[in-house]
């Protein structure tokens, strides 16, 4: 596998005394240098720093997220994820993108659990198709009174498990002793997003805070099960909103291990789709999606980054960038929850003309380090 090493003035710190002897100096590196120099994750990152990088040149910033992404990634693997709805709609949140909220009309139905034998038929169709991460999302704020659904969702992931794929949950909030009971279960990861940054955040969302979110990503990881959260670009939100969800996730201890990026599909009845439709509204450009991933390759090295929903809406070209950016994952198959997805047949025929390749279930923890002075 090919390694890159960084050259960069930065790393010429000695300068000739009056007497001819070398004197060491500090080096001054810039945020983006000290990206690629570090040889463990940073978790204190500040806005000035993220900012810098995110406004990099794109040509820059791409070919240094390529350069970090080889440091810590096997570049040619992928990882395949399925998403199945196993509760769909009837949500009492307020979250402005939603189809799934009971307070909009979108035309989805509330529906009741599915049954373990339907999540079994499904996961077993992703797995030959090649998904080696199935995961099962209800629409639900908290898990408050659903100790008979947390069971049946706790035997779901075992059974899961047991066919040799990962495991991963989203179910709303979430306390330490749900959290714990999921973990016993075998859960890999559990989903939870922080949807965008603390400022924007009340103008998405106000039936729960931003520290309720997490909160629940903090009870997850204290009960040793993996954080998947990330967030939905195409809110309104501006370039700062992107360095400040940055500035949150890359200040986690420790990082997400999973950083789902998604491209939010405006669904009629919902009250973003009405605002979307304003002439002044912010509308998303496909170099801040570029931005966002690189910067986040670059700040938060071990991560896999997932295009999630709203992939299908995106040109094959700027998938590619993505992937150059530092992506390694993807979800795949039928649907994301309430919106399309692109198939695996698609997908698979995409991967293999750029010459990658699935992901092996549980093989993140092998992926490997960077050497000494390595890039």
């Amino acid at each position: 596998m090919s390694r890159f090493r960084l050259f960069s003035t930065a790393g010429k710190g000695l300068r000739r005394a009056a007497a001819g002897t070398a004197v060491q100096t500090k080096p001054q590196l810039s945020p983006l240098q000290l990206a690629l120099s570090l040889e463990q994750p940073s978790h204190a990152w500040s806005k000035e720093q993220l900012r810098e990088i995110y406004h990099t040149p794109l040509l820059e910033l791409v070919h240094s997220a390529q350069l970090q992404h080889r440091r810590w990634h096997d570049p040619s693997k992928v990882q395949l994820c399925t998403l199945m709805n196993i509760k769909s709609g009837g949500c009492t949140e307020d979250c402005k993108y939603c189809a799934q909220s009971s307070r909009y009309s979108t035309g989805v139905k509330a529906e009741k659990l599915v049954s373990l034998d339907s999540v079994l038929q499904e996961a077993e169709e992703a797995k030959k198709n090649g998904s080696t991460r199935f995961c099962l999302g209800a629409a639900w704020r908290d898990m408050q009174g659903r100790k008979s659904g947390l069971k049946k969702i706790s035997e779901m992931v075992t059974r899961v498990n047991e066919m040799g794929m990962e495991t991963c949950v989203t179910l709303g909030m979430v306390n330490e002793d749900q959290a714990k009971q999921l973990k016993d279960a075998g859960l890999t990861a559990y989903n939870h997003n922080i949807d965008t940054s603390r400022e924007h955040y009340p103008k998405v969302i106000t039936s729960r805070t931003y520290d309720d979110r997490l909160d629940t990503i903090k009870n997850v990881q204290n009960a040793g099960i993996k954080a998947c959260t990330g967030g939905i670009l195409g809110l309104g939100e501006t370039e700062e909103d992107h360095v400040s969800f940055l500035y949150t996730l890359s200040n986690m201890t420790p990082h997400p291990e999973s950083l789902p990026i998604n491209r939010l599909v405006a669904i009629n009845g919902t009250p973003m789709a009405e605002e979307l439709k304003k002439s002044d509204a912010k509308k998303l450009g496909f170099d801040e999606i570029l931005r966002t991933v690189a910067t986040a390759r670059l700040v938060m090295p071990q991560a896999i980054i997932r295009l999630a929903a709203g992939r299908y809406t995106m040109k094959e070209t700027e998938q590619f960038l993505c992937f150059l950016a530092g992506c390694n994952a993807i979800f795949t198959g039928k649907k994301m929850l309430t919106t399309l997805c692109n198939g695996w047949d698609e997908d698979k025929a995409m991967l293999s003309k750029w010459g990658l390749e699935p992901m092996q279930s549980f093989d993140y923890d092998a992926q490997k380090r960077p050497a000494a002075g390595e890039v």
